[in-house]
């Protein structure tokens, strides 16, 4: 198994570039489906222990339908199969200029879930032009059990995500613990309140917003992904989805930037525009850009012994 491994902003990346399983050459949704539905063994051991890490995200490079992209992708963590990776987009963009099958410029990628466009400033710097980004309900309330009523959109970046501005517990880097506690728990409630997105969308991504830490940042994120690992950037779903709200708030105009810092310290520059697309969703629509840096850690082979008991990932079981 051929793989690039990068981290974007402290986030780990893992590029597939040879020996994925076969998943025909139909839509990209439906190779992701069929990924999911039945190679789960595959994309889970190549990004969880001993073989990858719990933060980390696997993107399967595959053949694009439409010509213009430069290549296909598929992302998974540990959980699912998910739809769109903001992350995971600039490390495939740095993998593929490390491979030399792209170089300064701008270029299409193929997701599941649509069409983004990489632009490679240098090759560690991209830009993501995402797919257009909305929110879905504003201000809705849930009872969480231990923490109390905590208020937060409903919106979508590439993946389904519920945003607490006013974050019950401090978004500081020393509170890892218990932030990932009170997301799952938010999410916990989410679930037992039937609470979905657009289309019954499943909202499986949290973020929790306090003040910024430094002078250039907005706003301090955490974020709680589908497998209970935090993003140690600050996602690039998330951020097109936090764009859509304060779009939609008239609190940041189309073209102007902010920087939105991660848990750890690091960050994304983002911005965006009104899209021109029609959209499936009665709510007006945002084309977001996310500039971050990811740079290359290693190229290997992994090896997968038949006989390795824990070659399909560990699996703690109560």
């Amino acid at each position: 198994m051929l793989i690039v491994d990068s981290h974007t902003e402290g986030e780990p990346t893992r590029v597939i570039l040879e020996g994925g399983p076969d998943l025909g050459s139909g839509p990209l949704s439906e190779r992701a489906a069929c990924l999911e539905r039945e190679h789960k063994d595959f994309y889970r051991s190549m990004v969880v222990e001993p073989y990858g890490q719990e933060a980390m995200v696997g993107v399967l490079l595959v053949e694009p339908v439409d010509p213009e992209c430069v290549t296909g992708v598929i992302y998974f963590d540990a959980a699912a199969v998910i739809g769109m990776c903001g992350h995971g987009t600039i490390g495939v963009a740095a993998t593929l200029a490390y491979i030399g099958k792209i170089g300064i410029g701008s270029y299409k990628i193929e997701t599941p879930v649509g069409i983004v466009e990489v632009t490679l400033s240098d090759k560690n710097t991209v830009t993501v032009k995402n797919i257009d980004s909305y929110r879905f309900q504003k201000s809705i309330t849930v009872d969480v059990e231990g923490i109390g009523k905590v208020t937060g959109d409903i919106a979508y970046g590439g993946n389904w995500f519920f945003l607490v501005d006013d974050s019950p517990t401090p978004v500081l880097p020393n509170n890892i613990r218990s932030l990932t506690e009170t997301g799952i728990a938010i999410r916990e409630a989410i679930y037992a309140q039937n609470i979905t997105g657009d289309n019954s969308g499943i909202i499986d991504h949290i973020v929790l917003y306090g003040p910024a830490l430094t002078q250039k940042g907005h706003t301090r994120n955490f974020v709680l992904c589908p497998d209970d690992a935090y993003d140690r950037s600050p996602c690039g779903t998330a951020s097109s989805a936090r764009l859509a709200c304060l779009a939609a708030d008239n609190l940041l105009s189309a073209g102007d930037e902010i920087y939105q810092e991660s848990t750890i310290g690091s960050g994304y520059t983002l911005s965006y525009q009104m899209s021109t697309n029609p959209s499936s969703s009665s709510k007006a629509s945002i084309v977001p850009s996310i500039t971050g840096q990811a740079f290359i850690t290693r190229e290997a082979t992994l090896i997968f012994n038949p006989s390795d008991p824990l070659k399909n990932g560990v699996v703690l079981e109560a």
